[in-house]
């Protein structure tokens, strides 16, 4: 999952929000439960306080403390229950202290003297051994001549901690799920959230020059995917047009140059063959006509180009054997080779089939031959081979030539695209055959790509979807070469 996409963004935020307020919940449901189990117990112990304070106005002036300790633990019993009771006067006497209690939780005699609250009941926590905490409640008593007496009631803090301890340990517990919840439920409604951005993004990752036609996917949302989804569409339908006004102007364009050219040819070839033609003259007619013939093929090229552009190469499609077609596309072009002192060596199996048009694929291995012939060095090899891989056609002409630098390598398919001086109007190239060869390629849903050493040569690897034969076909594991010195 990529850290930086919006997705996973929006999934990390829903996953902490969600997480960091349930986080907040937890820790307010502690305190509450902290206060409300302490406030529960700071209360009662206030009202046992009360209880003896009015065992104290009761007796009054006649106040006896070893009577007060008996009447106390004769109905409260402090020690059985774990608790804490304890009378003093204003002058420091010490009326009642209960004894320890029977779980020796805490010794009586050990906690801090008493303390006098200004306002007339109060509660605080002493500290015990171990870490324990006392809740030690106060209540202040007057009886009519003026005595006061301060009534303590206390209990361990032990169980309100347990229970403390239990909550915290199942919030603790609890807290990695939520956290496992928020993910995956950010995840699910981000990813339905998205979806229909999913959607627009496949399709416009399938959208080229050569479909402008399609559109992209509106979702009837009324938000603002659907905005984005029409606004792309607009731009779209107006990029096709931009691209079907410049393909009729090369198609028009080059539709009316090729009569003149023809006529213009035709007539400075009669005008070379003139035997009263001095031959400076011949020579320059020459030259012109060498020009005039190669402006040609660049019509011829760009025409071809343009009508690929238009889908009229799927007109007349049919399904042909691709390596028969390679291997007797090598063995005309076997001549051109040996001319060079080329070596042309072909290797196919035999039943790879394709459906197309014949004459355009035809046109692809004439020009990939033709481009390795042109730029690979007198005694150098050029390898064509065609093989059934991974349900696709593949077609590779290698050589050994002059190769392509790497900063020119992603231009090579740029109609008149040129690399350097190796490759210049010298050889007599336009810049057109690997812009045809790209182009029908990717009329018949293939694909074609480049990679080269310089100075080592060059691999054009060509891939186009395979499909079924019309009739059985030969046997594929025959192989045959047609090697050329």
């Amino acid at each position: 999952m990529n850290p930086r996409s919006l997705k996973t963004q929006l999934i990390l935020w829903y996953a902490g929000l969600l997480t960091g307020c349930f986080g907040l919940l937890a820790v307010a449901t502690y305190m509450a439960l902290q206060n409300s189990l302490v406030g529960a117990l700071k209360e009662n112990q206030l009202r046992r306080a009360r209880q003896v304070a009015q065992l104290v106005r009761d007796q009054g002036e006649g106040l006896n403390g070893q009577q007060l300790g008996e009447e106390i633990e004769k109905r409260y019993s402090p020690g059985s229950n774990d608790r804490l009771i304890r009378v003093s006067r204003n002058d420091g006497v010490l009326l009642y202290l209960s004894r320890a209690t029977r779980s020796q939780s805490f010794d009586s005699a050990a906690l801090p003297p008493p303390v006098w609250p200004p306002q007339p009941e109060s509660a605080r926590a002493v500290p015990l051994v171990g870490g324990r905490r006392l809740l030690l409640t106060a209540h202040k008593v007057q009886t009519e001549r003026g005595l006061s007496f301060l009534v303590e009631s206390g209990a361990p803090l032990d169980e309100v901690q347990s229970d403390l301890r239990k909550w915290l340990a199942f919030l603790l517990a609890l807290f990695p799920t939520v956290a496992i919840i928020a993910l995956v439920g950010g995840y699910i409604l981000v990813k339905r959230s998205l979806a229909p951005v999913d959607r627009i993004t496949a399709s416009a990752e399938r959208i080229s020059s050569h479909n402008l036609s399609q559109r992209l996917p509106v979702p009837q949302t009324g938000d603002e995917l659907e905005r984005l989804s029409v606004a792309l569409n607009r731009m779209i339908e107006r990029l096709d047009e931009a691209f079907q006004h410049s393909r009729r102007f090369v198609a028009d364009a080059s539709h009316e140059l090729r009569t003149p050219l023809t006529v213009l040819k035709g007539e400075m070839e009669g005008l070379v063959r003139e035997a009263q033609l001095p031959s400076d003259w011949r020579a320059r007619l020459g030259t012109t006509l060498e020009e005039v013939d190669r402006l040609a093929n660049i019509v011829e090229g760009l025409f071809a180009i343009s009508r690929l552009d238009a889908g009229e190469a799927a007109a007349e499609w049919l399904t042909f054997d691709l390596a028969q077609l390679a291997y007797d596309t090598a063995d005309q072009m076997s001549l051109l080779a040996e001319d060079k002192g080329i070596r042309l060596d072909c290797l196919t199996s035999k039943g790879v089939w394709v459906e197309g048009d014949r004459s355009r694929m035809k046109q692809v291995v004439v020009n990939l031959l033709d481009n390795a012939i042109k730029y690979t060095q007198k005694g150098g090899d050029v390898h064509l081979a065609v093989k059934a891989q991974d349900n696709k056609a593949v077609l590779e002409v290698s050589d050994n030539g002059v190769g392509i630098p790497a900063t020119a390598l992603p231009h090579v398919f740029e109609r008149f695209y040129r690399v350097d001086q190796a490759r210049s109007r010298g050889n007599g190239g336009a810049g057109l055959g690997l812009s045809i060869v790209r182009s029908i390629c990717i009329a018949h849903q293939g694909k074609v790509e480049a990679c080269s050493t310089p100075g080592q040569g060059s691999r054009l690897h060509v891939e186009l979807p395979l499909t079924n034969p019309p009739v059985d076909p030969q046997d594929k594991t025959n192989k045959y070469e047609y090697p050329h010195a």
